[in-house]
């Protein structure tokens, strides 16, 4: 991806939606052809010269310091992540010409055992595309009983839960609020996509998603920008029905991005009980080793 083109569509964005009316302007609307803050008035109010913004917004600003940054960010009204975001577009990470081919990334034995260990808690380890890495058996009965339990386990059939929440619709309707889930899928693969400019294997996942999904392609245009670290999903699983859960994505130290996201249910809740049932309904069938050692050795009545 072109950083210089993200910093000003994602400038470009910000202006548009920012009213001259709201941080003191009054246009005369006979002369006015745009309804957000035009460049000039954007420099005016944060005290940055029109030409050192322009230069910004078209990427050709080859320094710009933190204090004109958050002046922008101020008078653009961001929030938190939006300015980080904009630092990270206007300082890209500085890179080779050829970028190096993407790594398939794996999750390590120890995070593996991590998963299986939480019997009670659907779990899963994701990277920073949203690609499924592993998951464990109640992760995989809550999100994709419908994939095969191993699909994270090869690249080829690996799950991206950012795709199947637009181009599967089994996972589509398992979330009761799909447009707000939609957004924060789209904003944090662009506050990824701020840090990694030269990441391949996001710029294809983004290709993918935008020429099969009018949805996305909608959403990746208005550049939403957001973290999301804990929160609530509201959804409706073809088994168990409506569920109320608690996440918490953590992320793993020294892998790149890779996160793990736990999902609980309050004590005492229907939520829980529907996970229990859910853990019970879907749990693999252990044979009966025993048992079936004594038919074998026990002599046949007579």
């Amino acid at each position: 991806m072109d950083a210089s083109s993200e910093l000003g569509d994602f400038l470009k964005s910000r202006r548009a939606a920012l009213r001259p009316e709201e941080v003191g302007i009054n246009p005369h609307p006979s002369r006015r052809r745009v309804t957000g803050l035009r460049r000039e008035e954007l420099a005016m109010l944060a005290g940055v010269s029109i030409t050192h913004y322009t230069r910004i917004e078209q990427g050709r600003a080859t320094s710009v310091s933190d204090g004109v940054l958050e002046a922008i960010a101020r008078t653009l009204r961001l929030t938190d992540d939006e300015t980080a975001h904009l630092k990270d577009l206007a300082r890209p990470a500085a890179s080779s010409s050829r970028p190096a081919p993407p790594r398939v990334a794996h999750a390590s034995a120890s995070a593996r055992q991590l998963l299986a260990a939480m019997t009670d808690v659907p779990a899963v380890i994701m990277d920073r595309h949203n690609d499924v890495l592993a998951w464990n058996q109640l992760g995989h009965a809550l999100l994709a009983g419908h994939l095969a339990p191993d699909s994270p386990d090869t690249p080829a059939t690996r799950p991206n839960l950012t795709r199947m929440l637009f181009l599967d619709e089994q996972y589509r309707e398992l979330y009761a609020n799909w447009n707000e889930q939609a957004q924060l899928a789209v904003a944090h693969l662009r506050l990824v996509a701020g840090r990694h400019p030269d990441d391949r294997a996001l710029a294809e996942l983004v290709g993918q998603l935008t020429m099969n999904s009018d949805e996305f392609a909608a959403l990746w245009a208005r550049h939403p920008v957001r973290t999301c670290t804990s929160g609530l999903k509201h959804l409706r699983h073809p088994l168990v029905g409506a569920l109320e859960l608690s996440f918490e994505n953590l992320i793993l130290p020294g892998t790149s991005g890779q996160r793990l996201i736990a999902y609980t249910a309050e004590p005492g809740s229907p939520s829980e009980a529907a996970l229990r049932l859910l853990g019970s309904a879907t749990a693999p069938v252990v044979q009966d080793t025993t048992a079936a050692r004594h038919s074998v050795t026990t002599p046949a009545a007579r």
